[in-house]
């Protein structure tokens, strides 16, 4: 019997919490799942999980087992990837994480463009603007929105953006145009989740950093969804100029009181390590630093 095919088996159990959601990532029976982790209690003589009709929990010493196989299928992973780092050619499956909008508004067009350089590599993209764990989910490469000072992952910066105050004309009309920070406390603002600020938004005016408590009237995790309702006339936003560009310049949205900045951000790549990065890692940090340098580095 395989003891690495054991191991992946059973925790590919633990990380689904299910033999039913294990076998289906496994493209195994699940029958067959099951017989791996029964072998391997059988082999060790111990067992490793406990299992009931309603879920599954490991014991002590499947939880031992769980961390150390974990880090032994993970160095094999890097052996792997070291020895494939030694051929030129990109291939396998490359997982990629990204922000949702900036996802389908900036990234969705290039992945025909990187297929067509790289054929060989399969790719698994999934949007999402929560922080992701690159290690614990798996993931090859992630994109963020963000200051990266103190981050403890590689990066390679693609671009800059800069968060844009803005409203629509028909909004401005009916409430009055804000002239000063303050004033942003008594308008209708659509308010976005994920801000690390929360619902307290910082500019930097002609006389130094100002900052106000706004009172959202929408809240979302989306930031089209902020646009959307802005457009509709629903209030005031703080977006991503990669976001609402094309909004200001078409005169659908009006940026407000310009001579108070708010900040800018990084868009990154991220990985996990500069050690032993694979041609098909490597090959997506090139293509997309090339296209977003020709694209111009701010939005």
């Amino acid at each position: 019997m395989d003891r690495f095919l054991e191991m992946q088996t059973f925790n590919a159990v633990v990380d689904a919490g299910s033999f039913v959601k294990a076998a289906e990532a496994l493209a195994m029976s699940k029958a067959a799942v099951s017989r791996y982790v029964v072998d391997m209690e059988t082999r060790l003589g111990v067992r490793l999980l406990h299992r009931t009709t309603r879920r599954l929990s490991l014991t002590d010493e499947g939880q031992i087992f769980y961390v150390r196989s974990k880090e032994l299928l993970a160095e094999l992973a890097e052996a792997e990837d070291e020895i494939t780092s030694r051929s030129d050619a990109a291939s396998g499956l490359l997982r990629i994480n990204a922000p949702f909008t900036f996802g389908v508004r900036h990234l969705a067009p290039l992945w025909g463009a990187f297929r067509a350089l790289h054929p060989k590599v399969t790719l698994d993209v999934t949007l999402a603007d929560r922080l992701v764990d690159l290690v614990e989910e798996g993931y090859d490469v992630a994109i963020r929105i963000a200051n990266l000072d103190s981050s403890t992952m590689v990066s390679k910066k693609l671009a800059t953006t800069r968060m844009v105050l803005c409203a629509s004309p028909q909004y401005l009309e009916l409430h009055g145009t804000p002239t000063q920070p303050s004033e942003l406390a008594q308008h209708a603002v659509i308010s976005y989740s994920y801000w690390s600020t929360k619902d307290e938004w910082h500019f930097k005016g002609p006389l130094g950093p100002v900052s106000v408590k706004t009172n959202p009237s929408i809240h979302t995790n989306n930031g089209d969804t902020c646009r959307a309702a802005a457009l509709a006339s629903q209030g005031v936003i703080l977006q991503p100029s990669f976001l609402v560009g094309d909004d200001l310049a078409a005169g659908t949205l009006l940026e407000l009181m310009p001579e108070f900045r708010s900040i800018e951000l990084g868009i990154y790549a991220v990985y996990p390590t500069r050690k032993h990065v694979s041609p098909k890692v490597r090959a997506l940090l090139d293509f997309l630093a090339s296209h977003f340098s020709q694209a111009g580095m701010t939005w």
